[in-house]
């Protein structure tokens, strides 16, 4: 790979959107995980050397593509489910990112034999999670909603901990191991709070911006504005842009989004994000496929091996330990979901990006990118296309089992119904004895009634769910009624006193519904 191809021409791009469009029509047949997919396809254009080699710097990664991840995934983070998992997440996403860094450190040191400030460089790098395609399975599969929140918020929140340890770390090593725990332990508080209340001040200020207009063009510019905003002036001001970002899009999603935008134009912000997302997210993990080099890993694959027992080993640790203390009576976490929250800790873009933006004349530099791509390639593939049979082989029920379990069951039935007329016609035709008659029937009796009963417990089930869906459904209509009492409140056909005479009883409606799906556990949101 040429250093000198540091940017996407725009013909490389084209092929790469052609490629992502390719394999996003070919996973629809192969039934594989999009980004698992698109690593796989770069990683053949690269060995194949079928396209002109493009190399994935920090500041691609970091200042053009990840600002628009972190904000679409904030502006569709509700902040009421949030509210509810806030200690599980902000546990995970700051305690657990740095009893990660020590636990990965302390394997490299003990068993790898890594020097120990490599080895917390190298903790503090890779304890950023991107599970990216696990979410989009879980999504697709149905999974219990809350658990997705807790992977998204943990991977959301814990990137900006990650990046503010990492920056911390290598300036330690830098500056020649000198340091104070207090001094690294205020600058760390220091600089994640300053990203977060700056964000929050950007967020609460777009928002209140986004009142005076009502023009979907407009507010979808001033979202960007926000999002890359946020990151450039919290490196200039030397706090997290990665918490800024995050903060700012959470803020503006859930009050500038819901209060201040019509509900026409919100859907238009939030289909241009997430065809964003979509578009970055492919460029992205072909880029990362692309950067696998298979021969230079082989080279270091015992590193390579210690590096991915370190951060399984630090996984377990964080999420087996963490959430013994984090599960509650009110708000459990099972233990089949801490196998998928361990199994789904893939690391990504971000956690390479790390790796790249190293000094050129740090020690062991090479070594480094080549265990970094390795660990980013192992949690990619292997626990990437291994989560789906997991899922089943912990028996977790999802909605699309419970339908196809439904289906099944209705089939059965029919099944044992015709077979039940196919012995009446047999026995009046005189080709089969009394007895046998008599057996067979009874046999497909107690089939029809035990079917019968397994229908009647699946279709109480699906009447709940029609329930919720109804529940969901008067709160987007009552949503839309005060979306549109507000668009008459500003073109000045209401007065405010009325707008808010009427608005009042609309809230409360909504409270009622959302606190009748909260005492079914069931989140209305």
């Amino acid at each position: 790979m040429s250093p000198e191809n540091t940017s996407l021409p725009i013909d490389t791009l084209l092929v790469l959107l052609l490629v992502a469009s390719a394999t996003s029509v070919a996973v629809k047949w192969i039934r594989m995980p999009y980004a698992v997919a698109l690593v796989l396809a770069g990683m053949v254009i690269g060995l194949s050397h079928g396209m002109q080699p493009v190399i994935m710097t920090p500041e691609m990664v970091l200042l053009i593509f990840l600002p628009a991840l972190l904000f679409e995934a904030s502006w569709n983070l509700e902040i009421k489910a949030l509210r509810r998992d806030w200690r599980a997440i902000s546990v995970l996403a700051t305690i657990g990112v740095v009893l990660c860094m020590f636990a990965v450190a302390g394997v490299l040191h003990f068993i790898g034999g890594f020097s120990l400030s490599l080895a917390l460089l190298f903790g503090a790098m890779v304890s950023a999670t991107d599970p990216v395609s696990v979410i989009a399975l879980f999504r697709q599969m149905g999974i219990d909603k809350r658990l997705t929140l807790i992977l998204e918020g943990e991977s959301l929140f814990n990137d900006g901990t990650a990046v503010v340890l990492f920056k911390l770390v290598l300036a330690v090593i830098l500056a020649g191991g000198h340091w104070s725990i207090t001094n690294v332990m205020t600058s760390f508080v220091l600089v994640v709070l300053g990203g977060a209340l700056l964000g929050i001040s950007i967020g609460f200020l777009a928002s209140y911006i986004t009142k005076a207009f009502d023009d979907h063009l407009l507010e979808t510019t001033l979202t960007m504005i926000t999002a890359y905003g946020s990151f450039i002036l919290a490196e200039h001001l030397q706090v997290s842009p990665v918490i800024a970002v995050v903060a700012a899009g959470v803020v503006l999603g859930n009050f500038g989004g819901k209060k201040s935008m019509s509900a026409s134009t919100r859907l238009a912000v939030t289909s241009f994000w997430e065809y964003a997302a979509f578009l970055v997210n492919s460029i992205l993990f072909l880029l990362i496929g692309l950067q696998i080099d298979i021969p230079l890993m082989l080279r270091d694959v015992e590193l390579i091996g210690y590096g991915i027992l370190a951060v399984m080993v630090s996984r377990a640790v964080v999420i087996y330990g963490l959430c013994t203390f984090l599960s509650s009576k009110s708000r459990p976490i099972p233990t089949v979901w801490r196998h998928l929250l361990f199994w789904g800790g893939l690391r990504g873009a971000l956690v390479m990006a790390l790796a790249l933006s190293l000094p050129l004349d740090f020690a062991n530099r090479q070594q480094i990118i080549n265990l970094t791509f390795g660990v980013v390639l192992f949690t990619l593939l292997v626990p990437g296309l291994t989560m789906n049979p997991l899922v089943k082989l912990l028996g977790m029920k999802t909605k699309q089992a419970e339908l196809t379990e439904f289906q099944e069951n209705k089939s059965l039935l029919l099944a044992y119904k015709s077979e039940l007329n196919e012995l009446e016609r047999l026995q009046k035709e005189k080709r089969i004895t009394t007895s046998s008659y008599d057996a067979i029937k009874l046999d497909i009796s107690k089939r029809i009634q035990q079917t019968n009963e397994e229908l009647t417990k699946s279709e109480e089930e699906h009447q709940m769910l029609e329930k919720f869906s109804t529940q969901q459904a008067q709160i987007h209509m009552l949503e839309f009624r005060k979306d549109f009492l507000s668009q008459l409140k500003n073109q000045g056909h209401l007065a405010e006193d009325a707008y808010n005479n009427l608005v009042v009883p609309i809230e409360q409606e909504m409270s009622l519904l959302e606190i009748a799906g909260d005492n079914e556990g069931v989140d209305l949101s």
